[in-house]
């Protein structure tokens, strides 16, 4: 083993004492309750090259209270899935885990879902989500007779899917019209402070976002909601305090922030803010979208053709 994996697991061992609690919110109406922070298994996790240091981070993670794991399929094709698997084996049944399928066909969704069902070591998901919702006509794929909606909602009768649910952070109009249209238990969509929403020629910078348009329509049909691109892929990173970003996400009727967490440091900071919680009254929001704002048609620009990995 090499020097810098026994460093990693020896700080791991070092700080995993006693179990720590997080605070937990309601999540919709799924009947559980989730913790604040959410851990994000897609690309910052996958940068744990070492499975041994990857699994020891969710164990820590597991420590500090998180309860809520969020895979996919497109992270790492798979090993993302596989890692989450060996880590929760044994501990699965006080966790909540959702999974996506980037799938549009029901078919081949159905053969992705058994392939994740296996890594992930479990019989069930507690959600699954389409994933990266993107244009009108993505959302006519997800939504055709033979396309993987429906074979979802075959999933949730056999409660192989306890929930069903849409990911997005391309465009708050697409996704308002799903979250209208359909019957999602819970959805994901990218909330942070810059107020991330598709950059139009006719977009209203202040109301063209997915705050303003797709989360009341969530909240009005009870959905449950996990707010993902907190730091806008790190482009906020030094505009204002991690803290800052954090407790604007929280403060937004939401059940958890989904964060992505590439170093040991970064999951014990963001849990730590996450225990100390207080909301952001609106007017600190309101003053922090002004200075954010600036950054917002760049990350527009930027999550319009980012793609999940």
């Amino acid at each position: 083993m090499s020097q810098t994996r026994r460093t990693f697991l020896g700080a791991a061992a070092a700080l995993s004492a006693a179990p720590a609690t997080l605070p937990t919110r309601e999540f919709g109406q799924t009947g559980k309750r989730i913790s604040l922070v959410a851990f994000g298994c897609g690309s910052r996790f996958l940068s744990y090259k070492q499975e041994d240091e990857a699994i020891a981070v969710i164990h820590r993670a597991l420590d500090l209270g998180i309860t809520y794991f969020d895979t996919a399929y497109d992270y790492g094709a798979g090993l993302s899935e596989s890692r989450v698997g060996k880590a929760l084996a044994g501990r699965r049944q006080n966790v909540y885990l959702a999974t996506k399928l980037p799938a549009r066909n029901g078919d081949a969704a159905m053969r992705i879902l058994e392939g994740s069902l296996k890594r992930c070591q479990t019989d069930y998901f507690d959600t699954v989500h389409i994933h990266s919702l993107t244009t009108e006509e993505d959302l006519a794929a997800i939504e055709a007779k033979d396309g993987v909606l429906h074979a979802l909602y075959k999933m949730r009768e056999q409660k192989v899917a306890r929930n069903v649910g849409v990911s997005c952070h391309t465009d708050p109009r697409v996704l308002k019209t799903a979250l209208e249209r359909h019957d999602f238990n819970v959805t994901q969509m990218a909330l942070n402070a810059a107020r991330i929403g598709q950059a139009r020629i006719d977009a209203d910078p202040l109301r063209d976002s997915f705050e303003s348009l797709a989360l009341p329509v969530a909240l009005r049909k009870k959905m449950g909601v996990t707010a993902m691109k907190i730091f806008a892929q790190e482009k906020l990173n030094g505009a204002t305090s991690v803290e800052n970003l954090i407790r604007y996400s929280l403060s937004l009727p939401v059940g958890a922030v989904v964060l992505g967490m590439p170093k040991l440091e970064f999951l014990e900071e963001n849990t730590a803010i996450a225990r100390a919680f207080a909301p952001m009254p609106l007017p600190e929001r309101q003053k922090l979208n002004q200075q954010l704002g600036q950054y917002k048609a760049s990350i527009d620009r930027f999550f319009h053709d980012h793609q999940d990995a």
